[in-house]
Order: C-alpha cells, then structure tokens, then sequence
C-alpha cells in the first residue's frame, strides 16, 4: 500500500541524495551499507534475546535492532533516487538492489526467531510469507503482468510493523510476539491476493 506514495517519498528525498551525490557516494555504496544494516539488525535481535536475563542490555539491544532496520530502509529507499540523479538507473541494478533486499528480510526474520523473540511456528510462516511475497511478483513481472502495489502488505509495510511492534517491546516484551504474528498472516494473504490478480489478470496481459 505504501507504494502508492513512492514518487511522494522520492520527492522528499531529493535533497538528500544530492548531498550523497556532491559527496561521491553511489547507489552501490549505499546498497551495500543499507544490506550490511539490515544483517546487522537481524544479529542484534538475535542478541536481544539471548539477553533477556539482562534486561538493560537486551533493551538496548533492541533499540539497535531497529535503528538498524530502520537506516537500512531509509538508505534502500535513498539509493534508487540517487540512481536517477546520477542516470545510473538500470535493471542490473534493481536486480541487485532487489537480492539485498531479501538477504536483510531473512537476516531480520532469522534473527527474531533465533532470539527467541517469536514463536518458530509463526516467524517461519512470517519470513516464508514475506520472500514469496517478492517472488511472487517478480515471476508475475518477468511475464510481463505488473503487480506493483497488489497486496495489503509490501515490503514497506513488513519493516513498519516489525519497527514499530519492536519499540513497543521496549515497554511491553509481547508486542514483537504480536507483529510477528500478524505478519504471518499477513504476507501470506498478500501472496494470495498477488495469485488471485495474476490469474484474473493472466488472460488480459497474454
């Protein structure tokens, strides 16, 4: 859903890329950052948990773990508006931005059921939802049907919920338990309803 708003976010971020353009960074230098943020996110989750007997450093852990995904989201978001500025724009590119993108999906899902922080049951349900919800559109596009924005939850969507449950849990430790949950049952819905258009769309786009 957040999706719809994507020339608006690009807009706004701008004058942001043009500082990392007049410094010399590029859309690979910030890639690069972003997936090395989201892993380390994930890896501070799954500190968070084995830290639950210290209840200080397991918050402050957690606090980490979403001021990482939430800079690795920014700077995703940031590097394919720095693309355009520096015409640089390609579908090498978004290949590559796209595959980063699932290593930090995984890397942060992992995390939170390796800390304990989920139940398995629905963490692996959560992270299998959010990887076919990419994959689903990705095969859809290759046949040439978009899907851009077919879903209650895109990836936007997914690292909002898993932010904003995380600093709930800084106050009440059920809350990451609760997002997770939803997520489960979210993604996966969104999964269908991708299938549902790509087969009524099918017959239109052939």
């Amino acid at each position: 859903m957040l999706t719809r708003f994507k020339e608006k976010i690009q807009s706004m971020l701008r004058a942001e890329a043009e500082i990392a353009y007049k410094i010399g960074l590029t859309p690979s230098h910030l890639s690069a950052a972003g997936a090395a943020l989201g892993i380390s996110s994930g890896i501070f989750y799954w500190i968070t948990g084995f830290s639950a007997s210290d209840p200080l450093r397991s918050r402050a852990c957690l606090f980490l773990a979403v001021l990482f995904l939430l800079s690795s989201g920014f700077l995703d978001a940031l590097d394919g508006v720095l693309a355009r500025i520096r015409k640089e724009a390609s579908a090498k590119g978004a290949f590559l931005d796209s595959l980063l993108d699932r290593y930090v999906d995984s890397a942060v899902y992992i995390g939170i059921i390796m800390g304990g922080l989920c139940d398995l049951l629905w963490g692996t349900l959560a992270l299998i939802g959010s990887l076919l919800t990419s994959y689903v559109r990705a095969r859809s596009e290759a046949l040439k049907i978009p899907m851009e924005s077919i879903g209650v939850f895109e990836r936007a969507e997914r690292i909002m919920l898993i932010a904003a449950s995380s600093i709930i849990s800084l106050f009440w430790l059920e809350a990451l338990r609760w997002g997770i949950l939803i997520l489960a049952v979210a993604t996966n819905l969104t999964v269908l309803q991708r299938v549902i258009f790509f087969f009524k769309s099918y017959s239109k786009y052939k």
